[in-house]
């Protein structure tokens, strides 16, 4: 079984690998299966949210993408 990574995209989404499932407000589940990925939005521009749709590339989203 593979471990969840995090991955901090330059200037862009945190790239989520599986497995894993997020949860949402009203208890929904969206799996995300062994070796596949998802993008996360931290812009907060995205209108797919929590989902990222790109937003960023057209919002000038510039965020600092080390981990400290």
């Amino acid at each position: 079984m593979a471990d969840v990574n995090i991955e901090i995209r330059e200037n862009g989404p945190l790239r989520v690998t599986g497995p894993v499932t997020i949860t949402d407000k009203d208890g929904n589940n969206y799996e995300i299966p062994e070796g596949q990925w998802v993008s996360m939005c931290r812009c907060g521009l995205s209108e797919k949210k929590p989902f990222c749709d790109s937003a960023h590339r057209d919002g000038g989203f510039q965020a600092e993408s080390k981990a400290s």
